[in-house]
């Protein structure tokens, strides 16, 4: 299945796999918990005194999970995905290498487009407005030279949190904890649906960066962000900038990446959109299309 995330974080434990199941030992009178495998999609590990074994890490990659292991402030600061994503691995990276800027630049286009159609909707849902950010889609060229992307994210944070001085600063302690967190998690998501896929996560289409192994994960996770978005500021709305970030917190925000997302008309999980978009941009690399398939709306349905 796949499509579960479990976040460690309350309690010490022990993790180690038995006849292909996690089992979560808390060292209480209670017996240990066990998940299969192959339902997990993400484990993240938050609380300092948790132990795993060679195995586990192993176990979990075999299967096509992700291990997310966090810093003393619980937020991901590292992750493990698998290297295995396809039979024709080699040649899908070949081709992926191979395209040329025009290409990057053209498909680059089409994910700032769907990102600022995606938070337009996403303020309409909320405040029944989109708050300008329409008008600037015509405005996005190939490669999108005059950075809309940055013009939009101006009004679009004001709006969300309806104040002008909110930045985007990931060190900050506000609001900003909870989309570090949404945002880490999303990125391991969208990176293992490119290793499934058979290309590599790395080479990016616009991100390039020698240090970040992840540039292509960064570029294909843009229009999601906004379901980490809608679940950040209905908790602000609710609990206000400086709440505890705590197991509640995190589950909420979890949530949103679990639920389902419309696409083409139909509702679909997180991982099965990430999965068709990385396919599709596969194709594109491979020359069988132009189209890369993003989501026509991306108001995230939580799952409770």
């Amino acid at each position: 299945m796949h499509n579960r995330i479990l976040d460690i974080s309350e309690t010490p434990a022990r993790l180690k796999v038995r006849f292909d199941q996690l089992v979560i030992d808390a060292g209480n009178s209670q017996k240990p918990a066990t998940i299969p495998l192959n339902d997990l999609a993400v484990l993240i590990v938050s609380h300092p005194q948790v132990s795993y074994t060679q195995a586990v890490l192993s176990s979990l990659a075999d299967q096509g999970g992700i291990f997310i292991t966090c810093d003393q402030r619980r937020l991901p600061n590292g992750m493990l995905i698998p290297i295995q994503g396809n039979h024709i691995q080699s040649k899908r990276f070949a081709n992926q290498s191979a395209a040329k800027r025009p290409l990057c630049k053209q498909v680059w286009k089409q994910v700032i487009r769907a990102k600022i159609s995606a938070q337009a909707e996403l303020l309409e849902t909320l405040f029944e407005d989109d708050f300008g950010l329409r008008p600037l889609l015509p405005l996005v060229k190939s490669g999108d030279p005059q950075n809309v992307e940055a013009r939009a994210a101006r009004k679009y944070w004001t709006a969300i949190f309806g104040s002008n001085t909110f930045r985007r600063d990931r060190a900050a302690l506000d609001q900003n904890r909870l989309l570090n967190y949404g945002y880490a998690v999303l990125r391991a998501i969208t990176a293992r649906a490119i290793c499934a896929s058979g290309l590599h996560p790395s080479l990016g289409i616009h991100h390039h960066n020698k240090y970040n192994p992840f540039c292509l994960a960064d570029d294909l996770m843009e229009p999601f962000r906004v379901l980490v978005d809608q679940a950040v500021a209905e908790h602000v709305n609710e609990y206000g900038t400086e709440s505890e970030f705590d197991r509640n917190t995190r589950q909420q925000l979890l949530a949103s990446l679990t639920g389902r997302v419309e696409i083409g008309g139909h509702s679909r999980t997180l991982f099965d959109t990430l999965a068709r978009t990385a396919q599709s941009l596969n194709d594109i690399f491979a020359g069988e299309t132009q189209k890369l398939e993003l989501p026509e709306r991306m108001i995230c349905h939580a799952t409770t």
